[in-house]
């Protein structure tokens, strides 16, 4: 049988739970993992303070295959995620000659501040998450991979990483919009989901644009075969239900 394939995703950061800044990073690696094959199962986000890092961390990496952080790597004093975890690995950290060298190159000595410097200081044996476009690497250390919080650069540092990932079967879905209540058809729905036990049945209620309620239906299955089956199920589930009076 294929290995399922786990993550994790762990947000550090005062400002997303203060709300100064809306978290952009969740649901483009969720997707993301989702169409290599990669189930995220956790998402937790914690503030700028060691011990709620190290604990997150620890708990993540040791329930999942990969646990993916985000912020927490720039200049600032408050950017303590890379010593956050080396101690939660029980590694030194240090400046990485690579990067110290590529700064020096970029900056000038007096530019080569404290500061920016903090940004080139690794945990011994992580391996770079870098580009010829990405000034500031993040790192991968065992199962765990360091992205920055600005969008752009995590979305490039998916990219780079992404062939260093095991993967597992993709989760294929299909869906159909239901004209009827969530209610109305929770019962048949539950039916379905006891017959079909290698397939996971949602239900989404909203309204339409005319404000009438409609439920939207999504199957999902690793197996075509199998998800096919419970989405003709359901199909005629909701003929049945349009029948009977909708």
């Amino acid at each position: 049988m294929t290995e399922i394939v786990t993550a994790g995703i762990l947000v550090i950061g005062d400002e997303i739970l203060s709300g100064r800044t809306k978290d952009k990073n969740i649901g483009f690696i969720a997707e993301y993992l989702t169409n290599i094959g990669i189930d995220l199962k956790e998402v937790r986000v914690v503030a700028d303070d060691e011990i709620a890092i190290i604990e997150a961390l620890n708990e993540l990496r040791r329930r999942y295959t990969y646990v993916f952080t985000t912020g927490g790597i720039g200049p600032t004093h408050d950017d303590i995620t890379a010593d956050s975890i080396a101690k939660a690995f029980g590694v030194g950290i240090g400046h990485h000659p690579d990067v110290v060298a590529r700064f020096r190159a970029r900056f000038s000595d007096a530019e080569l501040n404290e500061a920016r410097l903090r940004m080139a200081r690794i945990p011994d044996g992580a391996e770079l998450i870098e580009s010829a476009t990405i000034l500031a690497p993040g790192f991968k250390i065992e199962n765990v991979v360091v992205m920055a919080g600005v969008p752009s650069i995590m979305q490039a540092m998916m990219d780079i990483v992404s062939p260093r990932l095991k993967s597992g079967v993709r989760m294929l879905s299909e869906s159909v919009k239901a004209q009827a209540r969530e209610g109305d058809i929770g019962g048949p729905l539950r039916a379905i989901a006891e017959t079909h036990p290698d397939t996971s049945i949602g239900s989404y209620p909203s309204l339409d644009e005319n404000g009438v309620p409609v439920t939207s239906i999504v199957v999902r299955s690793r197996d075509a075969d199998r998800l096919r089956a419970a989405m003709t199920a359901v199909e005629a589930m909701l003929a049945d239900v349009k029948v009977a009076g909708r």
